[in-house]
């Protein structure tokens, strides 16, 4: 929370600082301001629909940037679909599933299906009692984020958020 009152403070002064024609600046400074915003989300702060309803209706022409905010101390916004694997499960993909495809869309945990019984491990077919299970990887909710750096104290935070309506 602190972090993000800082970055307002940053945002109001360089906003007030911007001369009128940095129309994108202020703009990219509204959208970042708006996607770090967690507790509520964009969604529930009007005053954030106009610039994130833009920033929506302009991802979809061909050519589409990204808004920026130097001020702002932001990097480049990113997008993860998938969210991270449980305990003891990794990423992995339709390809080690004989399936094709790259994105790491399920889990996979491998484990050792005999415990303590040796007897069973010594006469099963090929000498191993491995084990593989897969699921599907969870989907994000809020898929989209940005990191932003604390110039004060050089911390990296990642905010989540997403693009629906």
């Amino acid at each position: 929370m602190r972090t993000l009152l800082y970055i307002a403070g940053l945002l109001v002064i360089a906003m007030i600082a911007m001369p009128r024609n940095a129309v994108t600046s202020e703009w990219g400074c509204e959208v970042l301001l708006c996607a770090s915003s967690s507790n509520p989300s964009w969604h529930g702060i009007a005053e954030c629909h106009p610039p994130m309803e833009r920033l929506i209706e302009a991802m979809s022409h061909p050519g589409f940037s990204w808004p920026t905010c130097p001020e702002g101390g932001a990097g480049k916004p990113g997008y993860e679909q998938y969210a991270d694997c449980p305990e003891g499960w990794a990423p992995t993909s339709k390809s080690e599933l004989g399936h094709g495809g790259l994105a790491l869309s399920y889990c996979i945990r491998r484990g050792d299906s005999c415990g303590s019984n040796q007897w069973f491990k010594s006469h099963s077919d090929n000498g191993t009692c491995s084990e593989t299970e897969y699921m599907a990887r969870p989907v994000r909710s809020d898929p989209y984020y940005v990191d932003i750096t604390d110039a004060t104290e050089g911390l990296v935070s990642r905010h989540w958020f997403n693009l629906a309506r």
